[in-house]
């Protein structure tokens, strides 16, 4: 049988042939593609001409087409419908990729042949064009943060420490899923639902029939949080839905994660030792546009205080309407409680007027076709990784964009959460086109019942179709600066400036129809709506604020510190107690033993990425604002200067050269009710 990942794919826009994998290919196309790649790397290394940005930085770009081809296909299975092939094969792979990256960010004469290229444009013997000048100044920066410019006996410790942060990672996050489906809350009553919609009840009933189990079963989400613990009516099953979600990775059994976050940030700040840093975050924010720890501590620090004051006053509000103290699993409840009384809106009354098909078609892509003139085709003759995923070609005047595939539904093969990610990276050196996904969690309801969203999960495709968007409009020559590859404290400024068009009114009055009638929502609504979103930032920005401040407290730990640490839930406790965010209410939104983002989601001391990229969306939408709104001049004015540059030289000069000037804070500030 032929491995389809040997050969480029025949498939338009070069679409992975999911139908033609089958498992057994998987793991000699991840020799081969290592294999091949390191003999690339050693054909450029033997080079007897001196190095120059064609003989060297050009074929480092077109290798590990085999490698890239499998790993893309397989971790997109591994995250978005799983098996326990994949699960044994992604940890027994771990150690051994790990060490292939090494292989290569570590090879001193490829470094070599990398600062030769940089200090010959810098000195003016072989100056380069912009991109160029920027990949090179990327790699080096990578190489010499990887470890590249160590002794061989500092290399030799640093390879282990790398396999071992990879297996812990892999292990995480495989203990994080088994624990999340094993830990669904099962309810044989009916009557401890009450407040749940008939399209909520159908979705915990098919999840219930999906393992065999009679009545409903609320499977938890990646968060603290759940959907549905506003509109639940009683307080044991909120407590008991709370409780399995708090408890993940933290009960004992199989799947305990404590020991192994131990082991991983001990291990994270050796790492950070070597490489000449006291600690990992000092590492991380070396390569972003934060720059240092100090820098992420400032904005953190300066405004926890006032989102504390905001999340106590709503709280003192929420348990005078509500009669009494309020829990963690209470405040959600409490919180709709307000939100009718104040607005009258009652949230879950509004999912009719959100069916997945219409939020999709007449406010995700017409807010797209309005900004940027695109159109989607749905293509049926395409297939995704899993049936359920819907793939869409996506064009504009011009011609063809390129592919976006969605794949909505939850599923126990399927990790939490919601993500972006791309199976082709537009480059103009390898002629490759943009295909990208997006992944969300939303419960399946019973065949033939409409998909009726909250308006979380409303925003979250919005948000997560930002980040699709930046796939498809980067441009660049070269496969490292291609599609997203950005700084990731950067990365979610598309995603989040995109979310801004959920709620604007244009888009809002096209898709918020109801699914039976068509009728609109009550422009009245809408109206609360805008003016109800301020309200409770003072809960979500805490919760936020809680989970970054907690990875940069783990991130900061030097080797000494990092040992003498060995109760994880203590040092959680201390650090958000240090940081003056410590609530009995408000849980933050990520504790630390299902903390899938800094833990194995590659977001470690960068989960301050959200808010220090929101400084710069607030500031946008700002412009958004004072210049006319959505308008097609202004949608091609944010696509050209940010969303197809940005990748391809310093995101920060892109940002300023949309806005014309730095990013003001104040913007964020009032939005989230701080200033």
């Amino acid at each position: 049988m032929t491995n389809p990942f040997l050969a480029e794919s025949k498939l338009p826009y070069l679409l992975p042939d999911f139908a033609a994998v089958r498992d057994e290919h998987y793991l000699p196309a991840f020799e081969r593609g290592m294999s091949e790649q390191l003999a690339e790397i050693a054909e450029i290394t033997a080079d007897p001409a001196p190095a120059t940005f064609g003989n060297t930085l050009e074929p480092l770009e077109r290798s590990g087409a085999v490698l890239d081809r499998v790993a893309t296909v397989f971790y997109t299975l591994a995250s978005s419908d799983t098996t326990p092939h994949i699960q044994e094969l992604e940890e027994d792979l771990a150690p051994r990729l790990a060490a292939h990256h090494d292989a290569i960010v570590l090879d001193a004469e490829l470094f070599a042949r990398i600062d030769a290229v940089h200090r010959a444009h810098e000195d003016g013997t072989a100056p380069l064009d912009a991109e160029q000048s920027y990949l090179v100044h990327r790699r080096r920066t990578e190489m010499v943060l990887a470890g590249a410019a160590l002794d061989e006996g500092q290399k030799e410790r640093l390879r282990a420490l790398n396999q071992t942060i990879s297996t812990l990672t892999t292990r995480f996050e495989k203990n994080l899923l088994n624990d999340t489906n094993e830990l669904a809350v099962h309810i044989t009553d009916e009557a401890e639902l009450a407040g749940l919609a008939a399209g909520e009840l159908s979705a915990a009933r098919e999840a219930a029939s999906a393992r065999d189990l009679d009545g409903w079963l609320v499977t938890l989400v990646l968060p603290t949080g759940h959907p549905w613990l506003g509109a639940l009516e009683d307080p044991a099953t909120r407590a008991r839905i709370m409780a399995a979600s708090r408890a993940r990775g933290i009960h004992g059994g199989d799947f305990d994660n404590t020991g192994l976050v131990l082991e991983l940030v001990r291990a994270r700040a050796e790492r950070a030792r070597l490489l000449g840093f006291r600690d990992h975050a000092s590492v991380v924010t070396a390569d972003e546009t934060a720059g240092s720890p100090a820098a992420v501590a400032e904005l953190l620090t300066r405004l926890a205080p006032a989102a504390a004051r905001n999340a106590a006053a709503e709280r003192a509000e929420l348990e005078a309407l509500h009669g009494s103290a309020i829990g963690a699993a209470d405040w959600a409840h409490a919180a709709d409680a307000v939100r009718r009384e104040r607005f009258a809106i009652d949230t879950a009354a509004l999912r009719p007027w959100f069916e997945a098909e219409r939020v999709l078609r007449d406010g995700v892509f017409f807010a797209a076709e309005r900004l940027y003139g695109l159109r989607f085709a749905e293509r049926d003759d395409l297939r995704g990784w899993n049936d359920e995923v819907r793939v869409f070609e996506v064009s504009d005047d011009d011609g063809a964009v390129g592919l976006y595939l969605l794949d909505l539904y939850t599923r126990d093969s399927k990790r939490g959460g919601a993500w972006m990610n791309s199976l082709v990276e537009r480059s103009e050196l390898l002629g490759t086109p943009s295909v990208v996904t997006n992944n969300l969690n939303v419960p399946r309801p019973a065949a033939g019942e409409p998909t009726l969203l909250t308006l979380d999960e409303v925003e979250t495709l919005f948000h997560e179709f930002g980040h699709a968007l930046h796939g498809l409009f980067a441009q660049a020559r070269f496969p490292s600066l291609a599609g997203t590859n950005v700084f990731r404290d950067f990365v979610e400024f598309p995603s989040q400036v995109n979310e801004m068009w959920a709620m604007w009114p244009e888009v809002l009055a096209d898709y918020a129809r109801h699914h039976e009638t068509g009728e609109p929502l009550d422009p009245a609504i809408s109206e609360r709506l805008r003016e109800a979103e301020r309200f409770g930032q003072g809960f979500s920005t805490s919760e936020y604020l809680q989970a970054a401040l907690l990875d940069q407290a783990w991130h900061a730990l030097d080797v000494e510190e990092a040992a003498d640490v060995t109760d994880a839930a203590a040092f959680e406790a201390r650090a958000l107690a240090d940081a003056g965010l410590a609530s009995d209410a408000i849980p933050p939104r990520y504790a630390t033993t299902y903390f899938a983002h800094v833990f194995s989601g590659g977001y470690d001391a960068g989960y301050y990425s959200y808010i220090w990229s929101e400084v710069l969306d607030a500031d946008t939408v700002e412009w958004f604002r004072e210049n006319g709104g959505m308008t097609r001049e202004n949608g091609e004015r944010f696509r050209r200067r940010l969303l197809q540059t940005a990748s391809a030289r310093d995101p920060l000069e892109a940002f300023r050269d949309f806005r014309g000037r730095d990013a003001a804070l104040e913007p964020l500030l009032e939005r989230r009710g701080l200033a």
